[in-house]
């Protein structure tokens, strides 16, 4: 489970995308805030390095959405919450666009690196980490966490970035259906075993963000087959989808807006034959695009 508007307030609009803060980050906030004060002289440094923590994230955050649009996608919202933040993108069902997409996040904290590092060793070089501890643990902790925030992001682990990026690889030998499938394996596998890590070092934390995870990839490996028996319908090679241009399966696979009636709208020219309620828009059952029954024509296939 995702965080979503619901619960959540909105903090600013920036280039068109609303960021919006769920109340539970401030639950987190407390916690993480006290358990870090210890380690400074002044409590301040403390509440610093948690509010730079999710500048960080908001950044990672702000990779995914932009690259999206770039590729022609949409994104328009992000939300920060307990397990970091959630960026709601949707690329093109392309999976060149969706490996950009998702690889332009990890990217930020790449760029961030030297950026973080050239800051640590400029402020040890002028003399000021021997002038302030606490400057010299902020900045060292800072440095420390947007490695660890890379290299957590990059494991396997589906719907770690590290997973849809693999997701995104595979898809271009694969196929959409067959991608997820394999990726959320290794998902699962991986969720197996980052809990059986959490347990033998005994943490708490990353043993609820590895349950978190492992929950994730069982939804997306049971989404994955559904893919893949729509995959393999039988299809209406006459029309296809104006998106992603797949064939639509033939078969009741519509409801009809109006009385909720399965029906076939590619084979009764969009109107419902139990009520004649007609079709105005029709859902892509690959893509889950939503387009003017009109513009199902195979003629506009990208061959």
């Amino acid at each position: 489970m995702t965080p979503t508007r619901q619960g959540s307030f909105r903090l600013f609009q920036l280039w068109g995308i609303d960021v919006h803060l769920h109340w539970s980050w401030f639950v987190l906030a407390v916690y993480s805030i006290s358990t870090r004060i210890p380690h400074y002289g002044a409590p301040i440094w403390g509440v610093w390095e948690y509010l730079i923590l999710f500048l960080i994230v908001l950044m990672h955050e702000f990779g995914h959405a932009l690259a999206c649009r770039q590729v022609g996608g949409t994104a328009d919202q992000i939300v920060l919450w307990p397990l970091g933040g959630v960026a709601y993108v949707a690329p093109p069902p392309r999976p060149g666009a969706t490996l950009w997409s998702i690889a332009a996040g990890p990217l930020v904290n790449v760029v961030l690196v030297p950026v973080l590092f050239g800051i640590l060793h400029a402020a040890k070089a002028s003399g000021a980490l021997a002038q302030s501890r606490d400057l010299e643990v902020f900045l060292q902790t800072i440095y420390r966490m947007n490695v660890w925030l890379l290299v957590f992001n990059l494991l396997p682990v589906y719907p770690l970035d590290g997973g849809q990026i693999l997701r995104s690889l595979l898809w271009f030998r694969l196929g959409k259906a067959r991608s997820l499938l394999a990726a959320t394996v290794v998902g699962l596998i991986g969720g197996v075993g980052l809990i059986g890590y959490a347990v033998v070092i005994q943490s708490k934390w990353l043993g609820f963000v590895s349950l978190f995870l492992l929950s994730n990839s069982w939804r997306s490996f049971q989404h994955a087959r559904e893919l893949r028996k729509v995959e393999q319908l039988p299809r209406r090679a006459e029309f296809a989808c104006p998106v992603c241009h797949a064939s639509p399966p033939s078969g009741d696979f519509w409801r009809c807006p109006k009385c909720r009636q399965p029906f076939d709208p590619f084979a009764t020219a969009a109107q419902c034959p139990h009520c004649q309620t007609i079709l105005d828009q029709t859902t892509c059952p690959d893509c889950g695009n939503v387009r003017p029954q009109r513009s199902w024509d195979a003629s506009i296939r990208d061959i």
